[in-house]
């Protein structure tokens, strides 16, 4: 059911940040969403395996009020080790799909819709915008503080190639994140491989030589903190098998999807998220679900072939409690919404009436 969201699409990615969060994550209500047994995420005892993955929540008033509205793994949007300035306004539309977006579908781009209705699919274009890391490791220490028993808070980061910088001083500037990052005491940590197309083919994460040099260097500086990697769909099955191969004993776990990538214009053709290189954005929502499901489930494959232990947080398309349980059914250790929880504030004490 479409509710007011708690990121207001209407508005700019800073008035966001200044004034949100809204809806009913603005009431101040605390729900109580005990749950009748716990359950165990990354080696910790949580009170259910449901939250709100890296994207809406942007700074800690979005992420006590997640916490509030019992959604018990809260991730903190991804930062940086500098300022980092957003893409301009709009960031967030409504676009056109019927069913599951699918590649062929994406490929021939989509079409803007003018209301939020559903089933509900959004554009969403940012840019990973990033605050200094004085200002964020302050405000994800307000965060985490707010947490109570059974649950757990993750921040996102991501290191950034700055003007000019060779592939050493990238890989520095990952450590250098992920340091400043574990300071602040997280949960767990989140590299974001997802968005940036930082390397060597379009999406980090299908580099996967880079992904393994990123992932050895980050391991070293944060030591026990858990760390996921985010990534997006793998079409070639091998290519995610090598991802398994060379970080699976390494990581505690991967987050997958992000998004589905897609040219996306207004219905008079006209592109629809003004400026550079914005044609082609993340498509998230209803419509990516399949995608979602896809990929947690080959990768509890590969964890049983190759004997590993590492965790699959599932997200994508969850915007109902049908889509919880499928998530975990398909073998997702914890499952996460963005979309719908954006719109739909009570989703997790829905999921967690289910469980009774």
């Amino acid at each position: 059911m479409i509710k007011d969201a708690f990121y207001d699409p209407t508005k700019s990615y800073y008035d966001n940040y200044n004034e949100g969060p809204f809806g009913a994550f603005a009431d101040g209500e605390v729900l109580d969403t005990k749950t009748p047994k716990s359950y165990h995420f990354l080696g910790k005892e949580v009170n259910s395996l449901f939250g709100i993955p890296a994207g809406p929540l942007l700074n800690a008033k979005f992420v006590k009020a997640a916490l509030d509205k019992g959604f018990d793994l809260p991730i903190y949007k991804t930062v940086r080790s500098g300022v980092h300035e957003s893409h301009a306004y709009p960031n967030v539309l409504p676009v056109d799909v019927e069913g599951d977006l699918t590649l062929e579908m994406a490929d021939n781009g989509l079409i803007t819709k003018e209301d939020y209705t559903d089933p509900l699919s959004i554009t969403n274009s940012f840019g990973v915008p990033s605050y200094k890391p004085e200002v964020w490791q302050e405000d994800f220490s307000q965060a985490i503080n707010h947490a109570k028993n059974g649950q757990r808070v993750g921040l996102s980061f991501q290191g950034t190639k700055w003007p000019d910088a060779t592939l050493e001083q990238y890989l520095e500037d990952w450590v250098l994140t992920a340091r400043l990052a574990a300071e602040t005491k997280p949960d767990f940590l989140e590299a974001n491989l997802s968005c940036p197309n930082e390397g060597t083919t379009a999406l980090l994460c299908f580099d996967v030589d880079r992904v393994k040099l990123i992932a050895e260097r980050v391991k070293a500086e944060i030591g026990d903190t858990p760390l996921l990697l985010k990534i997006s769909y793998f079409k070639d099955n091998e290519l995610l098998e090598k991802l398994v191969k060379e970080t699976g004993a390494m990581v505690d776990g991967y987050s997958t999807i992000n998004t589905i990538s897609s040219a996306v214009r207004k219905p008079d053709g006209e592109q629809a998220l003004p400026g550079e290189g914005r044609l082609r954005s993340g498509v998230c929502g209803k419509s990516i679900k399949w995608a979602g499901l896809e990929m947690v489930e080959r990768f509890v494959g590969l964890r049983k072939k190759h004997n590993l232990n590492f965790s699959v947080v599932g997200v994508g398309g969850v915007v109902g409690v049908e889509d919880y349980h499928k998530y975990i059914e398909a073998g997702a250790d914890a499952v996460m919404s963005a979309t719908g929880a954006m719109w739909n504030p009570y989703l997790a004490k829905e999921i967690k009436q289910s469980l009774n």
